[in-house]
């Protein structure tokens, strides 16, 4: 081993179940907190060793996972300019260990990948594959060699990439992505028959292929420049899948200006977008399908009007939707089949952050919502962003939209609480949780820093608590698992708590759980107090400590009327929450009906 792991102050964060605002009050609170042994000003690193201990010394519980040590240890086994290298090595090491015999293309065109100098690395790795499988154990490390250079990397939003396979792939497709990364866009494709892929980074070619043998998918990955190497000319795929770098001007405009492969015009220098447009345009088949990312500038810039106009006309873009301010668009693209007429419409949708919608209204395409004429688009700029040319729907689809908005406005107009003002004020003592927790009237606890993988139990999380819903998550069946009982709450840092109505589900990480007496503090006050006293506060942080806090002291009954204000606030909130979407909906469409004459004001 070259070292003593170096973990960050996020890694503390995890390992002890905090957040990272409290590592920092630690580091400034504590003379004694281990000093950094690396890494930078802002971004320091720590001795595991020395934080393991100081951790232990001041009775601050937390665990070190084999997944956390094999991860620290192979970080510690390079420098910050290798750790894609160890990355690639980790995933070939977990190939040999499930016996896979061949050796990924990917480390056939890569450099020598660098080996470890630790030599329990093998062990632990093995270890982990155990404990996790090859494919989840991989895709663990891959995952915080993300979070440990999230500046450097693009990696496509996992949601995204669902987004774009649902969208141009179907099962037992051949799948290229001449910019794969680390093969997230290739991973989300249902059931490929196989991956291609190529990437200018060596390492992160060797780490995309891996991803996909460890999981099952036939692949093969070259490492190179798309554009000026090709390593497929003359592949076709069923479906490209493309998230290319934005804005590089030294793409090669002049050495590839006679290349074949611009049907539909020369790149301008500074269109780069376009050219790698094209180039998944030529790799596919006749009906091919294409979902690339672009910068939403490319749908407007003058430069490019000409081969977005050649486009249009050949049917081979269908549509541009804009998936959440500021871009980026996604422009869906087929490859034109010989004989077929161009479609006369394209889809322009602005999805403002709603992937579903962006899904469905690529599904219901043809009922022409949000369809826009060719023919309108090829004017002198060709602009086919969707902010700036709003398709012209049906009176049909306008009125149906407009109604139904009107109307889920008029109904959500909610009841005001039923509260009634007292002549004079009259404060009731007040305790704290903390009290409340020694006299056995409620007994706290915390969620586990993470959960075994794998399983079937039902786990509820933050994000379930937050938005209402039932348990999403799932965990193995394990010592030491919380399992939630109807009549418990269980609250998130930020301020929501809810009352838990059914059994089965076990609590999930970073949630807290208190299970309340029934006899003497009733769930629903407390859950109320949980959410109305940190939004009273203003705290908004996790550096709010609630046991500390005062709540009333109440008899039973009071507590119960009081339980059932707090509900009604809570439905107040999240109706009133509800109607500020609605209505800015509303004004939106109102807008749009008056410019394009579905509406017009009342004499």
């Amino acid at each position: 081993m070259t070292g003593d792991p170096g973990v960050t102050a996020g890694d503390i964060a995890r390992l002890a179940g905090v957040g990272r605002a409290t590592v920092s009050n630690w580091r400034r609170r504590h003379a004694d907190f281990p000093a950094p042994v690396g890494g930078t000003a802002t971004s320091p690193l720590f001795s595991l060793a020395d934080v393991e201990d100081w951790l232990r010394r001041n009775g601050k519980p937390f665990e070190v996972s084999l997944a956390d040590r094999v991860w620290q240890r192979l970080r510690a086994s390079g420098d910050d300019f290798q750790l894609a290298d160890l990355v690639g090595w980790a995933g070939v090491r977990l190939l040999e260990l499930r016996g896979d015999t061949a050796v990924p293309s990917g480390r056939r065109r890569a450099r020598p990948p660098v080996e470890p100098a630790d030599a329990e690395l093998p062990a632990l790795l093995a270890e982990l594959a155990a404990e996790r499988g090859h494919a989840d154990a991989f895709d663990l490390l891959v995952r915080r060699y993300v979070q440990a250079h999230s500046r450097r990397l693009d990696v496509t939003r996992e949601d995204v990439a669902r987004l774009m396979a649902r969208l141009v792939c179907r099962d037992g497709d051949t799948v290229l992505d001449p910019a794969c990364g680390l093969g997230t866009l290739l991973r989300a494709a249902p059931d490929p028959r196989s991956a291609l892929g190529q990437d200018g980074s060596a390492p992160a070619a060797l780490i995309a292929e891996v991803r996909l043998l460890l999981a099952g998918t036939p692949a093969e990955i070259a490492a190179g420049d798309s554009l000026r190497r090709d390593a497929f000319p003359g592949a076709h795929a069923d479906a490209v899948l493309c998230n290319p770098p934005f804005g590089d001007r030294a793409w090669g405009h002049g050495e590839l200006a006679g290349d074949p492969r611009w049907e539909y015009g020369l790149p301008p220098r500074g269109e780069p977008e376009l050219a790698w447009a094209q180039h998944c345009l030529a790799h596919l088949r006749p009906g091919g399908r294409a979902a690339v990312l672009m910068p939403s500038a490319v749908a407007s810039r003058r430069p490019g009007r000409r081969i977005r106009g050649n486009l249009l006309r050949a049917g081979a873009l269908r549509a541009v939707i804009t998936l959440a301010a500021g871009g980026p668009d996604l422009w869906l693209l087929r490859r034109p089949e010989p004989g077929r007429p161009p479609p006369a419409t394209v889809l322009l949708l602005d999805a403002e952050g709603d992937l579903e919608l962006a899904g469905r209204a690529w599904e219901r395409r043809a009922d022409g919502e949000f369809t826009v004429p060719v023919i309108d688009l090829l004017d002198d700029e060709v602009d086919v962003a969707p902010a700036r040319h709003r398709p012209r729907q049906s009176e049909e689809a306008f009125g149906r939209r407009f109604t139904e908005t009107l109307d889920r406005l008029t109904a959500a107009v909610p009841a005001p609480p039923d509260l009634e003002p007292l002549a004079e004020r009259r404060p009731p003592p007040v305790t704290t949780l903390a009290e409340l927790s020694r006299a056995g009237v409620v007994a706290i606890s915390h969620g586990p820093a993470r959960l075994p993988a794998g399983g079937d139990v039902p786990v509820l999380t933050v994000d379930d608590v937050s938005a209402g819903t039932g348990p999403s998550g799932t965990t193995a069946a394990a010592p030491g698992l919380i399992m939630l009982e109807p009549g418990d709450v269980v609250a998130t840092a930020a301020g929501s708590a809810r009352v838990v109505t059914s059994a089965g589900a076990a609590l999930g990480p970073h949630l807290t759980h208190y299970r309340p007496d029934p006899e003497r503090l009733d769930p629903r006050f407390l859950a109320g107090f949980l959410t109305f006293a940190h939004t009273r506060t203003g705290a908004g942080s996790s550096r709010m400590d609630l046991r500390r806090a005062r709540i009333p002291r109440l008899s039973l009954e009071r507590q119960r009327d009081y339980g059932r204000a707090f509900e009604e606030l809570a439905r107040l909130t999240a109706t009133l929450r509800d109607m500020s979407s609605l209505g800015e909906t509303l004004v939106g469409l109102s807008f749009d009906g008056l410019l394009d004459g579905h509406l017009r004001p009342r004499r």
